[in-house]
């Protein structure tokens, strides 16, 4: 016969309560952060895109490297590095800017 007891020792109803409340306001603060996150992925998405240009005429023999654009202009940066800005209200070529090699 052994005389050590192999039972658990009993928990304190006190200690019990804290980490009951610990959790709780983990979980909450969980779930209020899903949440957040999912209302702002939302809202995100249901923005509308700026309007891409149905047509752009570029001068010929110019081959289009990459695009931006703003709420009143667009540009267009070329291969041969010449950077082309059109206006968005009339889709007119307003300025060209030649960039420069180092």
């Amino acid at each position: 016969m052994s005389d050590i007891d192999d039972s658990p020792q009993p928990v304190e109803p006190a200690l019990l309560k804290f980490l009951k409340v610990l959790v709780t306001i983990l979980t909450v603060t969980m779930i209020a952060g899903v949440v957040t996150i999912v209302v702002l992925i939302v809202i995100r998405y249901r923005q509308t895109p700026p309007d891409f240009p149905t047509v752009l005429t570029l001068p010929p023999g110019t081959t289009p490297e990459a695009y931006t654009q703003t709420k009143s202009w667009y540009a267009i940066v070329t291969e041969d590095d010449r950077v082309l800005i059109y206006s968005r209200a009339t889709n007119k070529l307003v300025r060209e800017i030649t960039l420069e090699q180092q």
